[in-house]
Formats: C-alpha cells, sequence, structure tokens
C-alpha cells in the first residue's frame, strides 16, 4: 500500500484564459497504474479542461467544497459539496466543471485507465488519440495527437 497526503503535493497550474486551474495528481503520487484521480480546485469564474468526453474511459467527479456546475451532455446541473456524479466512456460523459461563484471550488476527479482512448472535444471540433499511457497517465506514449473532427483521407493512396 502506498499512500500520500494532498499537503506533500504540489499543486500543478494550468492557465488558458477561462480554462484557468490547479490540479494535484493524487495516483501519480503512489504509483497507481489501473484508476487515476486527481484533486482540482477552480478559481471564482473559471472552468476545467474544455468540454469533452472519452471513448474508453469512465470518470466521476466528487465535489468537496464551494459550488458551481457541470455542463453535461443534457445541458447544465448545479455542483455543491456532497455531490458524485458518474461520466460514462461515450458521448453521455461529456462534460465540463464551471465554477460561477465568488469561492474557490474544490474537487476529486477518478478515472479508469485504460489505453488506447480517444477523447472528443465537440465544440473544438476536435479529438485526441492516446496511446501506450491513457489521458492523464504518466507513462510514456506510443502514439498521441489531436486531429480535427473534419478530416478524413482515403484508406488506399491514390
Amino acid at each position: 500500500m502506498e499512500k500520500v497526503n494532498t499537503d506533500a503535493l504540489e499543486w500543478r497550474e494550468y492557465d488558458h484564459g477561462d480554462a484557468t486551474f490547479r490540479r494535484k495528481q493524487l495516483s501519480s503520487a503512489v504509483g497507481a497504474d489501473d484508476i487515476g484521480c486527481s484533486l482540482y480546485e477552480l478559481p471564482a469564474g473559471k472552468q476545467s479542461w474544455p468540454y469533452h468526453y472519452h471513448t474508453a474511459n469512465e470518470e466521476a467527479l466528487y465535489v468537496l467544497a464551494g459550488k458551481g456546475f457541470l455542463r453535461c451532455a443534457d445541458g447544465e446541473d448545479s455542483l455543491t459539496a456532497g455531490d458524485y456524479v458518474a461520466l460514462p466512456a461515450d458521448e453521455r460523459g461529456g462534460h465540463r466543471v464551471v465554477n460561477d461563484s465568488e469561492e474557490p471550488l474544490r474537487y476529486l476527479m477518478v478515472s479508469t485507465m485504460h489505453e488506447p482512448d480517444v477523447t472528443i472535444y465537440p465544440e473544438m471540433n476536435k479529438f485526441g488519440v492516446f496511446v501506450g499511457s491513457p489521458p492523464g497517465g504518466r507513462g510514456e506514449r506510443a502514439f498521441h495527437g489531436y486531429y480535427d473532427l473534419d478530416a478524413d483521407t482515403d484508406y488506399w493512396p491514390e
């Protein structure tokens, strides 16, 4: 068994306009292979990763403190401390966490760590491919990249 206290970990800062948040990768700190878990903190008025869903990995969100809302496939749903949300590995699991309050929003994000995974970003008209290590994974990737959803090519060269 490996154990870590969140106080022992440094925050990693992400700042991409409205997508501004801090993250501590708990599962990485204990060497977990098959399950991912990160602690997130969204400042007031900020958002998490762009709206997306995974095709191979389920995710779950548990709100520790604060409030905000979850943009999801069905629209928007409020979030408050104690809420737990399961996000299936398909378009029904599409999500983005938004803090529309005046206080920080802190939550855990847990996921399976299957690979390969294709992550779809419908609002950005992109998809990501992850082979060798899943999104959020710590291992070396044999292949990964982001591509335009509308890009199409023939199988056979002309």
